[in-house]
């Protein structure tokens, strides 16, 4: 009994990181998220800037009302 459950558990080991790594670079079951996300339509709201912006960065827009609001001595709260 005990060397069949440590193949089981081997088999289980093994095949867990495989099957992770195979669904992960599986590109038509992200295609669809990963457009989403890039033309702006993601769910995670305003705060990723605007489409076309780098994700992740402020968008030009942003900085440029930034850069005045710190000219006209407004600080960086809105």
């Amino acid at each position: 009994m005990g060397v069949k459950l440590e193949i089981l558990r081997m088999c289980v080991y093994l095949t867990f990181p495989v099957a992770m790594f195979w669904v992960s670079n599986q590109a038509e079951f992200f295609q669809r998220h990963v457009i989403d996300r890039k033309v702006g339509r993601g769910h995670l709201g305003d705060t990723w800037g605007h489409p076309g912006d780098t994700w992740g960065q402020p968008s030009r827009r942003a900085l440029a009302e930034l850069k005045q609001r710190l000219r006209e001595g407004k600080g960086t709260q809105a």
